[in-house]
């Protein structure tokens, strides 16, 4: 379908492909990684048409439809999100707003002398509109956006009036409506909270079509990806299976290629041991001269490239109180909309709350209430003793200096660590190298969430409030997050859409809104994340594992 035959492709000085090969079959899902700047991305554009190989062929078939989903939605406005969904889905969605178009004109009795023509041209297009199967295409919009996590208010409403993330949503909506032949999606994920997440999963299985994707959610790529394709060092490897199996083969050949190595050396250093020591030996210089030649003929064997991931001595927090956060009749609303009412809980020391819910379910209101962000509108919150809150929020990323660097921050915030501590954090959390030395108006929205969690972790408190701390970072960050995060002898609440963070960290659960999403009256999970699933049968509220 889509192959790539010995492509090299490289920017300045770095080469991303070097004489590459890789093809995409009908029906394919494959999960494309690698580390950042290895060239994903550019891979994308290539197989769009929107860059082109310095070296070799990219074959894709002229009547092939591609689907291009990117972090990079353009603007919307003046439409319905409905609209707005359909208007991009391809053929069928141009013929759409034609039909409505034409309607108009139908109506407009300035335009009555141009009747034959209006009306032939709208014969026209309902008939291929019909053959395209448009009528069901509003049906299906509202199908995918409900899936997205779109109401119906929504749906109808502006598109204008929407923030950036459920523009995205928009976007992607578009590009699965058109359900093209190949679907390019890069990190899906992002913007969808873990209800989206599960009906995308569901749906890209249920496609015929070929996918191509990149994630950083590893239940994600575990569900949808049947192989796996890895750049790394400008090769492309295809790996036939899942994330977890690609992480698994992945180490057997590391671990082969580094026996391979040591054995390689060992013979390398044997050979010039005797070189070294009969060279001088006219008796025995035609060997030497043989082995010679035949050390330069041996193709050498290079050690696998390693995945760098820092490891940081997180600091173990002071001791809070046993009661670390009491809520008592606790009651919100916004307008007509009642999100709580009467809500009571004890969160102690060691907690770990998971927030689960529906958008709009009050997941964030509460972590904003629980850290003084926001007032309820009845009832208390009391916070206990000894108490050292830390509360992210993406908000968080508006207090770092825009004008400073990655080190100039950490070196105001941490005057009396020494350089080598906090390079060594920032190293944990993929600052590596010259990167500690980008400003901070430079850096994408997961490194200043990098930036902004390395912060707040190095003297961490003793009571996280993290709401979806886990937006746009990448595995190693996560899992690196994960790692240290289950050794902190603290208490927790938080949100998060990421299944391994979840399963990972939580050991209580919260559940808002219920299976209806309506329900004012939580329910308290006395058990973890992997506890509430198999209990509920369900991996989020009204979504069923």
């Amino acid at each position: 379908m889509i192959a790539f035959s010995s492509v090299s492709k490289q920017y300045g000085r770095q080469l991303l492909f070097v004489e590459a090969s890789f093809q995409l079959n009908p029906g394919e899902k494959v999960g494309l990684v690698g580390p950042n700047g290895s060239g994903k991305t550019t891979l994308f554009r290539m197989i769009t048409g929107d860059e082109e190989p310095d070296e070799g062929e990219i074959s894709v078939p002229k009547k092939l439809t591609i689907g291009y989903f990117r972090q990079d939605a353009e603007e919307m406005a003046g439409r319905s999100v409905l609209d707005e969904a359909i208007a991009g889905s391809g053929r069928a969605g141009s013929l759409h707003h034609e039909l409505e178009d034409l309607q108009h004109a139908m109506a407009d009795p300035a335009r009555a002398g141009d009747m034959d023509r209006i009306l032939a041209r709208f014969g026209e297009v309902q008939e291929e509109y019909d053959h395209l199967g448009g009528y069901a295409l509003e049906a299906q919009a509202r199908e995918v956006l409900h899936g997205l996590g779109f109401d119906d208010d929504r749906i109808d409403g502006d598109v204008g009036a929407l923030s950036g993330g459920w523009k995205m949503r928009v976007a992607m909506a578009r590009v699965l409506l058109g359900n093209p032949d190949v679907l390019l999606m890069d990190e899906p994920t992002n913007h969808l909270d873990i209800e989206s997440i599960i009906w995308l999963e569901q749906f890209l299985k249920g496609r015929s079509g070929a996918l191509l994707m990149t994630s950083h959610d590893r239940e994600f790529m575990n569900r949808v990806a049947s192989k796996i394709a890895e750049i790394d060092d400008g090769e492309i490897t295809v790996y036939t299976g899942n994330y977890d199996f690609y992480e698994r083969e992945r180490g057997i050949r590391d671990a082969n290629r580094e026996a391979a190595y040591a054995r390689q050396q060992a013979m390398l250093a044997k050979e010039r041991r005797f070189i070294e020591r009969f060279s001088a030996h006219a008796a025995k210089a035609a060997q030497v001269q043989s082995r010679v030649k035949a050390l330069d003929k041996i193709e050498k064997i290079e050690l696998p490239k390693k995945r760098r991931v820092v490891a940081f001595d997180f600091r173990q927090p002071a001791r809070s109180g046993e009661q670390v956060a009491v809520l008592e009749g606790v009651s919100k609303a916004y307008g007509r909309h009642v999100v709580y009412d009467g809500l009571s809980m004890t969160v102690r020391r060691g907690e770990r709350w998971c927030v689960m819910g529906r958008n709009g379910a009050g997941k964030t209101t509460l972590l904003r209430m629980v850290a003084g962000a926001l007032a309820p509108d009845a009832g208390e919150i009391r916070l206990g003793a000894s108490l050292k809150m830390g509360y992210f929020a993406q908000q968080a990323l508006d207090l770092l200096d825009s004008g400073l660097t990655v080190a100039e921050q950490l070196e105001r915030d941490f005057p009396r660590e020494s350089i080598g501590t906090l390079r060594n954090l920032a190293g944990a959390f993929q600052f590596s190298g010259d990167d500690v030395e980008k400003k901070i108006r430079s850096l994408s929205g997961g490194e200043k969430t990098r930036l902004a969690m390395a912060r707040m972790l190095l003297d961490p408190p003793n009571f996280l409030v993290l709401d979806e701390p886990t937006n746009h970072l990448d595995l190693a960050t996560k899992e690196m997050l994960v790692e240290a995060l289950r050794d902190f002898e603290g208490t927790m609440l938080f949100v998060s859409h990421d299944r391994m963070f979840l399963r990972g960290l939580s050991n209580r659960v919260l559940e808002l809104g219920g299976e209806s999403g309506h329900d004012t009256h939580p329910h308290l999970y006395p058990g973890s994340y992997v506890e509430y699933v198999a209990r509920t049968g369900h991996e989020a509220p009204g979504v069923h594992a």
